[in-house]
């Protein structure tokens, strides 16, 4: 979408919320909560370029740890149910891939995944009051209030081109002990001492 960060050329520019790069410490905290993990599956919409980037970022990172990954492939929403069933047994985890398909139906994920007994890795905080496990990723809030920086640069007359591609500064781990409650999890003291925030 753009030339590059620093000098992104053409009509636009924004932030990043940089999921694909994140993928290796979410595996991490899923080790850590589970230090036997050998198996999750991983769910996105290959329809959607960067969570096809993402899957294999995953994928890349799991093989580092020695982790197997089920990839359940959607691209519509009638497709979340089917790969759900079509998903190899023994998986421990679910990890989230965001998009406009996740985001829209991250209730349903979040319950499939609640029947299969599978906790959730979720790129974004908010997917958690659907019985999300845990999450992390760039605080939602921050960037926000910095998009709105850019609009006011823009309507002042910058032209976006000039504007370079902004990186997340704030990141947050986000933990559901309800939804953990239900699972039957219990929390390592040192993964809910490292939360910024924890849903009872």
């Amino acid at each position: 979408m753009v030339a590059s960060l620093a000098r992104p050329g053409g009509n636009v520019t924004g932030l990043s919320v940089e999921s694909v790069d994140l993928a290796g410490k979410r595996l991490e905290l899923l080790r850590e909560l589970f230090p036997d993990l050998r198996h999750i599956a991983v769910i996105g919409n290959v329809g959607y370029p960067a969570s096809v980037l993402e899957i294999g970022e995953v994928q890349k990172a799991a093989r580092t740890l020695g982790i197997d990954v089920d990839v359940l492939k959607i691209q519509r929403a009638e497709d979340i149910a089917p790969a759900f069933e079509s998903r190899q047994s023994g998986a421990q985890a679910l990890y989230v891939c965001g998009d406009a398909l996740i985001n829209a139906n991250h209730a349903r994920i979040n319950t499939l995944a609640l029947g299969a007994r599978l906790p959730t890795m979720q790129p974004f905080r908010d997917f958690l009051a659907a019985g999300g496990f845990m999450s992390y990723g760039a605080q939602a809030a921050d960037l926000f209030r910095r998009a709105g920086d850019f609009v006011d640069k823009i309507l002042k007359g910058t032209k976006p081109a000039e504007l370079p591609v902004e990186q997340p500064t704030k990141f947050e781990l986000v933990i559901n002990l309800t939804t953990a409650k239900a699972l039957g999890l219990t929390i390592p003291p040192s993964l809910l001492a490292t939360a910024d925030d924890v849903i009872e």
